[in-house]
């Protein structure tokens, strides 16, 4: 469904389920509507606006849903943008989230990839005392909520990227490992560019010139800050893991070849020494040194085998052969 809650609450609790046609901002402090929408079309945005008086400007970045992480003030409302990260198929698949937040509602819109916040709504209706603050809380949870969901994907990433290390140290690494290595690297340095503005969210919201927001909350925004620190922080490890392994695994390659090319030097070497005096001996000249011998095959053998067994030696204690 596109309309996915239209609730109020008051003090705290639960009310009643609204009419969306016929939701309007509580009046009461403390009392407010919250409303949860999932890839609404146009029409409903424009109904939802004029219900609770949302800016034309915020409805059009709602609507068209590629927002990059950011925190806009209209008036005595907020809106925030926000990108959600889930992990499908090995893929991290990016959605959007954006919260219109004023004196009496609150607005939810979720576009793509992104868990639905039945678990949020439940999670704040189990602490009626907090719920009590509003609007803020509300805001917060969602916010706290996304931040917490980008960890899950982060681990699974972690171990895949543990496992690549390690494939790449027992000499088991194919085309399609350093493939995945790239994806992994490209999909990390998408989801630090969906994390990282929420720094500079976090920040403003916690000012003092931000209306709505309750600053009796500002340790509770600064502790989804630290939360986007640590996720910003797992991000960078994990390129520079993934870097690692890349670089080592062409370091293995290039060794690899190197001894490759040591031991077929060395055999040629080897080799050279009969080819050369058999060329040698094997020109056709009546008159040559050596020929009327009758120990001259003998020692010539002799001669080829003696130099060939001492080129292999040498290779073999210098580690060519």
């Amino acid at each position: 469904m596109t309309v996915v809650n239209c609730v109020a609450y008051e003090s705290g609790r639960r009310s009643a389920d609204v009419d969306l046609a016929k939701a309007c901002p509580a009046e009461a402090s403390g009392n407010f509507v919250w409303v949860g929408l999932h890839e609404p079309d146009q029409d409903l945005l424009r109904t939802v606006q004029q219900r609770f008086g949302l800016h034309d400007l915020a409805v059009e970045d709602a609507h068209n849903a590629h927002q990059r992480p950011k925190l806009e003030i209209y008036g005595d409302s907020i809106f925030v943008a926000l990108r959600t990260a889930q992990l499908v198929d090995r893929k991290v698949q990016f959605g959007e989230t954006h919260i219109f937040a004023g004196r009496g509602y609150v607005v939810t819109v979720r576009h793509g990839s992104t868990t639905a916040y039945r678990e949020v709504r439940t999670r704040c209706e189990g602490a009626p005392k907090m719920l009590a603050m509003g609007e803020s809380f509300v805001v917060y949870s969602v916010i706290d909520f996304i931040v917490d969901n980008y960890f899950p994907v982060l681990h699974q990433l972690e171990a895949e990227a543990d496992a690549l290390e390690e494939d790449v140290f027992s000499h088991r690494t194919d085309k399609a490992d350093v493939e995945r290595i790239y994806e992994l690297r490209h999909e990390l340095l998408l989801m630090r560019r969906a994390v990282q503005p929420l720094q500079e969210v976090c920040n403003r919201i916690m000012r003092f010139d931000v209306p709505l927001i309750d600053h009796a909350m500002n340790d509770y925004f600064r502790d989804i800050q630290d939360h986007v620190i640590r996720v910003l922080e797992s991000i960078d490890n994990l390129r520079d893991l993934l870097s690692a392994a890349l670089e080592a695994n062409l370091l293995l390659i290039s060794l690899a070849q190197n001894d490759v090319t040591k031991k077929l030097t060395g055999w040629a070497a080897i080799l050279s020494i009969p080819l050369a005096i058999a060329s040698v001996y094997g020109m056709n000249f009546k008159w040559m040194p050596e020929l009327e011998l009758p120990y001259g095959y003998p020692i010539t053998m002799a001669v080829i085998i003696t130099l060939c067994g001492l080129l292999f030696y040498r290779f073999r204690r210098a580690g060519w052969i």
